[in-house]
Formats: C-alpha cells, structure tokens, sequence
C-alpha cells in the first residue's frame, strides 16, 4: 500500500511540474527582453552600476560581442562624463570617515598590507610579488627607476639590479 501511495505522489508531482513547464507554450507567453534604451541610467552613478550590469551579462553569455562594445562605448562616456562634472570632495568626509571603527580597520589593513596594480590589495602582509599574477609589487627598479612588469622578475631588466627578495 506504501508504494502505491508513493508512486500516485510522485506521479502528481511529474505531471504537475510538467503543466508548469509547457503551459508557456500553450498561453503563448513570451519573456519580456529588456532592450538597450530599458539600461537607461537613472541616478547619478547609474552610469557606473549599468556598466557592472553590462561586465556582468557579457560574463554571463546574455550580451553578444557587438552589443556588448556598443553598451561600454555608450555608459562609458556617460560615466566619464558625470566623473568630471562630480564635486570634488571636502576634507570633513575624510575626519567623519576616521571616526568610523570599522573604515579605521579597513585603512589599516590597507596600510599593513601591500597591492599589486592590477590584481589589488594582497593578503600577505611581508609580500614582495603579487601571489596571483606574480608582477613585482614595488612597480620600480629601486636603483633605476624603471617599471618592472615582468611577473616574478628577480632583477632589472635596464640595470640588472636584484630586485627584493621575498622573506
């Protein structure tokens, strides 16, 4: 009786997920599509969220190439553009921001910590080259000057310098 009573649950519960699945086909329902004009930026740093948005789709396989390049284009100006007409800050955010406990935190692991120009903020606090991409955290020979951009370059391609050495 047991598997009688499971097999007509299981049963119920194939046909009805079925109905959900097809009923579009029957209804003639169509998913709304939201249109390039829809991405519209709204606020200020509308610009800037529709560009994460846009990262995002195109990541995601929902953007082809072409509008893809269209839509950075387009925003991309946009954000330029609200950068340049932006206030420039006072000084009392920053002495408001101090007083915060948690923004102290953030700004002294920032100052513990080292960061690679193009992978960001590192954990290892004693590191010399970046763990991810391997570029030389420093970004300049010490004795030359000239940028390193060779990863995990030991010395100076112009002066032949050793670079540091991780501890």
């Amino acid at each position: 009786m047991r598997d009688v009573v499971a097999l007509v649950a299981g049963t119920l519960l194939a046909v009805g997920a079925l109905a959900f699945v097809i009923a579009p086909l029957f209804t003639g329902a169509r998913p709304r599509r939201r249109s390039p004009a829809a991405r519209r930026p709204v606020a200020d740093d509308g610009a800037i969220r529709a560009l994460r948005e846009i990262e995002f789709d195109k990541a995601t396989g929902k953007l082809s190439d072409a509008d893809y390049a269209e839509l950075k284009r387009e925003y991309g100006a946009i954000a330029v553009q609200q950068m340049r007409e932006a206030p420039v800050p006072a000084a009392a955010p920053v002495a408001a921001a101090a007083a915060d406990p948690i923004e102290s935190r953030v700004n002294a692991m920032r100052a513990a910590h080292r960061e690679c120009p193009s992978c960001g903020l590192r954990p290892e606090p004693d590191a010399v080259y970046c763990s991810t991409c391997g570029a030389y955290l420093d970004g300049r020979c010490p004795d030359c000057g000239r940028s390193v951009t060779e990863s995990a370059a030991g010395f100076c391609a112009a002066c032949g310098a050793e670079l540091a050495q991780p501890s």
